[in-house]
């Protein structure tokens, strides 16, 4: 007499394989949920005792021959690059 008593244990991987995914997702979820818990009071820690400074505004002060002299070195540039491209 020949039983196929396959399907019995077919079902117990299945569900075994299941649940091990199950609990894998689980796990993974909680590290990130930590993680961005920890991650958002290190930003507050940080914050609290290590301000960031207000960089002050410096003024530039504008030279009309400065931006000249510029104008005329990019445009230089770009007739020599035009030139050697022939």
């Amino acid at each position: 007499m020949v039983t196929t008593g396959g399907s019995n244990m077919e079902t117990n991987l299945i569900m075994e394989a299941f649940t091990f995914m199950v609990l894998g997702m689980g796990i993974v979820i909680t590290f990130l949920t930590v993680m961005v818990y920890a991650l958002k009071f290190q930003a507050k820690l940080v914050g609290k005792y290590f301000p960031e400074k207000k960089a002050e505004p410096t003024k530039v002060k504008a030279n009309a021959s400065n931006n000249t002299a510029k104008i005329a070195a990019i445009v230089a540039a770009v007739q020599h690059h035009k030139n050697l491209k022939g």
